[in-house]
């Protein structure tokens, strides 16, 4: 009889299909938002002010552009996904000493202002649908990974940094049994 998975690893590997999943759907809602207000979907109320539209675009633009930016300034480091076997360097420099995740950081900015420029229901889902992706994606996956791969640089590293805003989800280590991490802020 085939040996079930233990439970930490089929918790782990489910939470990596979710972060997938929601991507995916946050992806697909964050095209559909706008078909929806073309359709006649109405706007959500408070929200549909000409200054917010404008303010949506600039927050648009400028959080692709500095997605572009800091996927750049990772170099050979950056990757779509997580490959185990794959050993990358850890950049800590320009964006990335100031969040741990400024790409995700920049993706969840242009949806926001994907939000303003369109603000139904739809694109407020896949803001907030993205948001629990990159929630997941990051402490399910890219966090085990970066420890696994980089041990103390990459704790150190997580205790000084925020997680996707400065000073804000910063780590620290705790012995409980296994190698975790704790918010500190």
């Amino acid at each position: 009889m085939a040996s079930r998975p233990k439970l930490p690893t089929l918790v782990a590997a489910t939470l990596r299909w979710w972060a997938k999943l929601l991507f995916v759907a946050a992806l697909a809602l964050g095209f559909a938002g706008p078909a929806a207000a073309i359709a006649g979907l109405p706007p959500l109320p408070g929200l549909d002010h000409r200054p917010l539209h404008i303010v949506g675009l600039v927050v648009s633009v400028t959080g692709t552009a500095a997605t572009l930016a800091a996927q750049l300034a990772m170099g050979t480091s950056w990757r779509i996904g997580v490959d185990p076997s794959e050993r990358t360097e850890l950049v800590t420099d320009g964006a990335f000493a100031l969040a741990r995740n400024p790409i995700f950081t920049a993706m969840a900015a242009s949806t926001l202002g994907l939000t303003l420029m369109v603000p139904n229901a739809v694109a407020l889902a896949a803001l907030l649908v993205l948001v629990v992706a990159l929630q997941l994606q990051v402490r399910a996956v890219e966090e085990p990974y970066l420890i696994a791969t980089h041990g103390d640089d990459y704790r150190r590293y997580a205790a000084r940094v925020g997680r996707f805003v400065p000073r804000i989800g910063r780590l620290r280590q705790t012995y409980n049994g296994a190698d975790t991490l704790r918010d500190v802020s």
